[in-house]
């Protein structure tokens, strides 16, 4: 089982949309540093608990990752510190990073880090059958109407025409 270090905004999206639960049925166990999900999970009340009951665990991050994440403040002036620590526990550990950041996923394709971000998890689990096309369809068009999330609108709508049309068949 693979390892995915994961910013905190993927699980607003999967929120947002009443499917928390569907990533964890890839088989992926997903990792954050404690302090962030402590930090930055804390609305609404119920999601923080939901997570770790889910699967998503708080990690301790190591004295390499910390330093890696000091120095990534140089070159990276616009992500957070907790950012910065996501991306360094996925370098560190060489695994891929999960986010919807755009300034995060730069800096992680400039670090040389795997990035994928809800829409990639969306095409994962329908691409492995753990989401029927129903399922994909409903995921896909609940994402569009929250345009809060700052996903690619037109990313949505592609793969929104794609599964109708296979709807049809």
């Amino acid at each position: 089982m693979d390892f995915i270090s994961s910013d905190t905004n993927i699980w607003f999206d999967f929120y947002s949309i009443l499917r928390l639960d569907i990533p964890f049925r890839l088989p992926f166990r997903y990792i954050i540093y404690k302090e962030a999900l402590r930090e930055e999970v804390v609305s609404p009340p119920d999601l923080l608990s939901r997570l770790v009951s889910l699967g998503l665990e708080g990690v301790e991050i190591t004295e390499e990752e910390f330093f890696y994440a000091e120095d990534l403040a140089e070159n990276y002036v616009k992500l957070s510190g907790y950012d910065r620590i996501a991306l360094a526990i996925a370098k560190v550990r060489k695994i891929c990073l999960l986010t919807g950041d755009a300034a995060l996923r730069k800096a992680a394709i400039k670090e040389g880090v795997e990035v994928f971000g809800t829409i990639r998890v969306l095409d994962m689990l329908h691409e492995s059958g753990k989401i029927n096309n129903d399922d994909y369809l409903y995921c896909l068009e609940n994402l569009k109407k929250h345009p809060e999330r700052r996903l690619p609108q037109e990313e949505l709508e592609r793969r929104i025409i794609a599964t109708q049309r296979e709807l049809k068949k």
